[in-house]
């Protein structure tokens, strides 16, 4: 099964690492190298467990816990506090308590009972599954390998071909203590079976040591991926290719063009942000003949379905005749089709109790020759969002070329998206931030005053593109913020303000990597000082190519995908109290930002309409971190105020009228004031950030 995995899955259990850890630990250390692979399981899929005997702090008896993966946990990441602990007498005697199959949902309120040593970690609704396995260590994985087996139509007779006794199959159950009670059933009934394939769903490997589950886990799933490697041969995925990928900078010319309008459509009550996948697996599927009718039957397991919805949205679209401007023009009634049939397969499903529809629109949607562009309430869910429908494409691969690939049920489907527990989940999930969904633009923002702005909105949940010219500094400051807020939240583009084509170019970036933009911080900058008769026209020409010319050029390409989002937007100059009040020997810097500040004026009257913001923050004297004043600027302020370099700060400090200093992030803060709804009926503004210069009170 090439197309799932190109090669075995490596044994990654090192004994010297193991031998000297606790029991606790060695669960972690299973866990993580289980999660290591994708091909192995998904982001936040499968489960691991692990029955400890443990001194119980109330009677100091040694009592059995089950240590097992909580709910919400990654496996490639977790530690020990990923796990909730609860005591197996206390599970088992909730047999007693079980009514049937319809008061499946009341058992997990009993779980917090069982808890041993007070553990705040939540247990997941697979808690059962791992307790009743008569097996001191559990693992259930996602493998895409095994996947393709559990959704294929002839999946048992599949699972008994390639495993014979040694791996069991049971029929489709939802996961919750019915399943657990089965998964024991089977154990008792098969005691030399090391695992067991549930159709639809997963794998289930157990063993008598940590090590002996890891390894059955891993050479169960390589077995089957030998199996469809033999199997599959040279036959062609999904029906064989319908059409040719369009090279790689036409499809993301057009992802470009397309997320932010997509974006704009489904973004209702709160901001989307979107992902974009070109990978070869996912050109294989979307440009071949079985594309239509394999995305119809949805996904499989229930890890896949959650993330993914009932099923993608497919963009009608022919690369050998790219009609861009057709396909731009019918997204809309394709994106209201799509929420229409959703509505239909809800009514279709739901029952008395079921909660109220959710956002009906799709989270993924594939273009053939071009890929896949999936959105979420965030980018690392957006993302993940991607990842698990390329697992699904996987299972659609490898069931396809060896069976009948099966979608889970639709009121199976329905009955785990609508789940009262899911429902349960989501309404304890934290208020999002400010910002949050919102996608921000910095030029000049690996300076101090961009750095301080980036952090300040990335604090608020919002994405941050760091646009500078400065390449070093730009790589210093994406990673410095990558670490504190999450490689996804940041992007750096490189392109100097002053050049159209590179502008264009980070904007069209921008619009693929996180679907559009809503706010643009325009920063970018450099000052200048120098008497009239010595001031050069070059030295003229580069304030005003940055300074203003700059400005213009990024302010018209965000205007442009406001525009085709029709979600509004935000703009926020940079400026100086030099734009309204005149210092001397720096005629060309102070009218370069008068340009400036007329411009947002100009762009507040014409953005309005469409519900676009444009204001200015005009900042004085910002020494500390800013990147302007290590070059001749500082000396050459200095030089016109006739005062050592050592005592510039000090200088601008007692002219102020409040005599304080001015800091980037006092600079950050007025920004985010002016991007953020506290300043939502606030247009053609200016605040002074100086502290207090009567000159440049505005008028």
């Amino acid at each position: 099964m090439s197309g799932i995995a190109p090669s075995r899955l490596a044994n990654l259990w090192d004994d010297a690492r193991a031998v000297g850890m606790t029991e606790p630990e060695r669960l972690v250390y299973r866990s993580n190298i289980l999660g290591s692979d994708k091909r192995v399981t998904n982001y936040g899929g499968g489960n691991t467990s692990s029955k400890i005997m443990e001194r119980d702090p109330l009677t100091g008896e040694q009592v059995e816990v089950l240590w097992v993966k909580g709910s919400g946990g990654d496996s490639a990441s977790i530690g020990l506090d990923g796990f909730a602990t609860l005591y197996m007498d206390k599970l088992r005697a909730l047999k007693g308590l079980y009514r049937g199959v319809g008061h499946e949902d009341e058992m997990v309120g009993y779980l917090p009972h069982a808890t041993f040593n007070l553990n705040p970690r939540a247990a997941s609704i697979d808690t059962p599954l791992h307790a009743f396995v008569p097996r001191p260590y559990v693992d259930h994985m996602h493998p895409d390998a095994i996947i393709a087996i559990a959704a294929s139509k002839h999946s048992r007779a599949l699972t008994q071909a390639i495993f014979g006794d040694e791996i069991g199959w049971l029929p489709w159950k939802r996961p919750g203590f019915e399943l657990g009670l089965w998964l024991e059933k089977f154990c008792l009934e098969n005691p030399d079976a090391g695992g067991v394939i549930l159709e639809s769903h997963g794998l289930f490997t157990w063993g008598d040591t940590p090590k002996q589950c890891y390894e059955t886990t891993i050479s169960t799933i390589n077995r089957a991926i030998a199996w469809f490697e033999e199997k599959s041969g040279d036959r062609s995925a999904f029906g064989g290719q319908a059409v040719d990928p369009l090279a790689p900078a036409e499809r993301r010319a057009i992802a470009a063009r397309l997320m932010p309008r997509i974006r704009g459509l489904i973004s209702g009550e709160r901001k989307k942000l979107g992902h974009y996948d070109d990978s070869s697996a996912v050109l294989e599927f979307v440009s071949s003949k079985d594309l239509r009718p394999l995305a119809a039957l949805g996904t499989s397991c229930p890890d896949h379905f959650l993330r993914t919805k009932i099923r993608p949205l497919v963009i009608d679209f022919d690369p050998a005749n790219p009609d861009v401007d057709a396909v731009v023009a019918g997204l809309e009634a394709a994106t209201a089709a799509y929420r229409a049939d959703y509505a239909a397969y809800y009514q279709r499903c739901k029952h008395p109790d079921s909660p109220a529809i959710r956002d009906a629109n799709a989270v993924v949607y594939l273009m053939p020759g071009v890929g896949m562009f999936t959105f979420a309430l965030d980018k690392a869910t957006a993302r993940i969002s991607g990842e698990f429908y390329v697992n699904a494409i996987n299972v659609m691969r490898g069931a396809s070329a060896v069976s009948t690939y099966r979608g889970l049920p639709e009121q199976e489907a329905f009955d785990i998206e609508y789940w009262l527990l899911e429902e349960a989940k989501l309404q304890c999930l934290p208020k999002p931030r400010s910002l949050a969904g919102h996608i921000a633009l910095v030029t000049g923002g690996a300076g101090g005053i961009g750095r301080a702005t980036a952090a300040r909105l990335l604090t608020e949940g919002a994405c941050v593109v760091l646009a500078d010219i400065d390449e070093a500094a730009l790589a210093a400051a994406n990673g410095e913020l990558g670490k504190r807020f999450g490689k996804d939240f940041v992007r750096p583009v490189k392109f100097d303000v002053t050049k159209e084509g590179e502008v264009i170019s980070g904007f069209a970036e921008t619009a693929v990597e996180f679907g559009g933009i809503d706010i643009l911080v325009s920063n970018a900058g450099l000052a200048s000082s120098a008497p009239i008769e010595e001031t050069s026209l070059e030295l003229w020409n580069r304030n005003m190519d940055i300074l203003a010319t700059g400005y213009f050029l990024v302010s018209r390409e965000a205007f442009k995908l406001f525009g085709a989002q029709k979600i509004g937007g935000n703009v926020v100059f940079v400026a100086s109290k030099n734009g309204l009040a005149a210092s001397p020997n720096a005629a060309a810097y102070c009218t370069a930002k008068a340009a400036e500040i007329h411009l947002a004026r100009c762009l507040a009257l014409e953005g309005a309409e469409a519900q676009i913001r444009v204001n200015v923050v005009n900042p004085d004297a910002v020494l500390r971190g800013s990147k302007i004043w290590t070059g001749e600027w500082k000396e050459q302020r200095a030089a016109a105020y006739k005062l050592s370099t050592d005592n510039l700060e000090e200088h601008y400090r007692q002219r102020s009228m409040l005599k304080r200093s001015v800091f980037p992030e006092d600079i950050a803060e007025a920004i985010y004031f002016l991007a953020s709804e506290m300043s939502a009926k606030s247009t053609g503004n200016i605040i002074n950030v100086d502290a207090g210069n009567a000159q440049s009170f505005t008028r």
